[in-house]
């Protein structure tokens, strides 16, 4: 017998990514603010903050939701995604995976049995 998770509405499992990044700036004094406003999102499915290390942890349908928007509200509430090489690094391949996963999402497979378009 499997668990099912139940994801939020608007969250479709396939397409859900769980990312993790590190934080700087006034997190211990803005997290709550940050948590409220991405969990808000259409298309999140889970955010916490540990404010003692600083660490994001959020969960999104990509096809949905970008890293760039919910790293827009941490910047509203006077933090930042740290700027260390590590961090800097995972930031860009998540940016990257999304916009696959959107692009893919979005794709009609095309296959050599078919006809071609306009025709």
């Amino acid at each position: 017998m499997t668990e099912e998770k139940t994801h939020k509405v608007g969250v479709n499992e396939n397409w859900l990514m769980s990312r993790h990044l590190r934080l700087e700036g006034s997190v211990e004094k803005n997290h709550q603010l940050i948590v409220q406003e991405v969990d808000q999102l259409l298309g999140v499915d889970a955010v916490s903050i540990n404010a003692t290390e600083s660490l994001l942890n959020v969960a999104y349908d990509a096809t949905k939701r970008q890293l760039d928007e919910i790293e827009e509200i941490v910047r509203k509430h006077e933090c930042d995604i740290a700027h260390d090489w590590w961090t800097h690094f995972k930031e860009g391949y998540y940016k990257f995976v999304d916009q696959n996963v959107k692009d893919n999402a979005s794709h009609e497979p095309w296959s050599c049995h078919k006809r071609p378009p306009g025709r």
